[in-house]
């Protein structure tokens, strides 16, 4: 297979219409139409991922995030930066092929960032979730033990929390990414990967900082943009296998980029 068949694949086989007019979703360096030895999902193409994908015979990288430090993956601005010309030259002299999937994965019935977001952080019932699944119960727990639930579902060392850890909660909102929904009146707890934490459209941490104060059961997990969308990828691996046998399909993280 060539990569631009790789893809064709993906479009026959999503159950949305596909966005041919995505920035994102494009072939971002290597040749499309050169020969696919085996495929690596990953959440971000990072250097150590791609040594990683190359080290296990896997020439084709399906990214769910940028390669080269910016969202519309623009390069022309980095054409003098060693780093950039070190990432280039490694990619191009081992036969790789880039290609991202990002618009078109998010505007699927069933999103996979957000089903694998939800299977590890331990919360249930999101196996065919969308972008934006809203409000999900659990059994009551405290945001503390909810907390060190994620914790070690996820395997996440430096995410960050929000409110009293005593706070009796139930309700759940999830989102992946920057696409962390604001606190709702019938949230207790915002699970997310990033958002600012002022100075937003709606600031969820001074917001559970004043509830926490006052007594009123809110809280904020903050996993991080990868850890939030890595497990998705994982996902997207197993459904490419579903409808591509030509070639091995591996899911090959990039991991936590933060340590405490």
């Amino acid at each position: 297979m060539t990569g631009r068949e790789v893809v064709q694949r993906i479009r026959e086989n999503q159950a949305t219409p596909w966005n041919d007019r995505s920035m994102r979703d494009t072939f971002k360096l290597g040749d499309p139409d050169s020969q696919v030895k085996g495929i690596a999902t990953t959440m971000m193409t990072t250097f150590g991922m791609l040594k990683r994908a190359h080290e296990q015979g896997l020439n084709m990288i399906v990214s769910h995030e940028d390669t080269w430090w910016n969202d519309p993956d623009s390069t022309k601005d980095l054409q003098d930066n060693p780093l950039y010309k070190m990432k280039r030259d490694f990619v191009l002299q081992n036969g790789m092929i880039l290609w991202r999937d990002h618009d078109n994965m998010h505007a699927q019935a069933r999103d996979f960032t957000v089903i694998g977001e939800m299977r590890s952080a331990g919360i249930k019932g999101g196996e065919n979730s969308s972008m934006y699944p809203g409000v999900m119960t659990i059994p009551e727990t405290t945001l503390g033990e909810f907390a060190s639930q994620v914790k070690r579902s996820s395997g996440a060392h430096a995410f960050r929390c929000v409110g009293d850890p005593k706070a009796k909660i139930s309700r759940i909102l999830v989102g992946p990414g920057y696409a962390t929904p604001a606190m709702t009146a019938e949230a207790d707890v915002v699970v997310g990967g990033e958002r600012q934490e002022a100075d937003s459209g709606f600031d969820n941490v001074g917001y559970v900082r004043d509830a926490a104060a006052l007594g009123i059961a809110k809280g904020v997990i903050m996993l991080g943009h990868v850890i939030s969308e890595e497990a998705g990828m994982e996902d997207m691996a197993n459904w490419m296998r579903t409808f591509i046998t030509e070639v091995p399909i591996r899911f090959v993280p990039a991991g936590e980029p933060f340590w405490t």
